[in-house]
């Protein structure tokens, strides 16, 4: 039964019911995240994230924190680096995104510079960078020299208090999703910065 409910869902409108639905069905499970094409976000900023990309074919990605996010990003960019902090959590996913010729998956410690200056070493920049890992307003600060003009920050959880006054103060024009998220089964934040 659960089976034939993903099948459907797989199916369905992307944004829709459904689709979130199954998606509340798959919280820590990669594989099923993978399957069902949605990535930790929410909805309307998922959506505004792939019409971005859908209008930059070929666009270079940078993701501090990896996830399903990886392979629905991988389905869309011409490039996708993506670094994460949690050994075992890199261990799981690197044979899902193994099948992705166009993205790099990096294991980076949290301590010290390496895991927020990560995208130092990709080197060049990036038409969209994505926040959603450990020390988000690190990352963030790291990021924004490689942010190409045009380009956008997805940065996940927005509205938590302790992210607020670094998103303010980052220099980039917010926009603010307040509402249904995928994999969670109430109200959630996202926010698109625009260069």
């Amino acid at each position: 039964m659960l089976e034939r409910f993903l099948a459907e869902a797989e199916a369905a409108d992307p944004y829709g019911w459904q689709r979130w639905l199954a998606s509340l069905l798959a919280i820590h499970q990669p594989q099923r995240m993978i399957r069902l094409d949605c990535p930790w976000w929410h909805v309307a900023a998922t959506r505004e994230v792939a019409r971005f990309l859908a209008a930059r074919p070929g666009a270079r990605v940078f993701e501090f924190g990896s996830g399903a996010s990886t392979a629905w990003l991988a389905r869309r960019a011409g490039e996708v680096i993506s670094v994460e902090h949690h050994a075992d959590w890199h261990r799981l996913l690197a044979p899902l995104v193994a099948g992705f010729a166009n993205v790099a998956l990096w294991h980076r410690p949290l301590e010290g510079e390496g895991y927020p200056g990560a995208i130092a070493e990709a080197g060049g920049q990036f038409d969209l960078i994505v926040v959603d890992g450990r020390r988000r307003i690190d990352c963030l600060t790291q990021a924004l020299p490689y942010l190409k003009p045009g380009g956008i920050v997805l940065f996940d959880d927005s509205g938590r208090s302790r992210y607020r006054a670094g998103i303010a103060g980052c220099g980039l024009r917010e926009s603010h999703f307040l509402g249904r998220s995928y994999c969670v089964p109430y109200p959630d934040h996202s926010s698109i910065l625009h260069g």
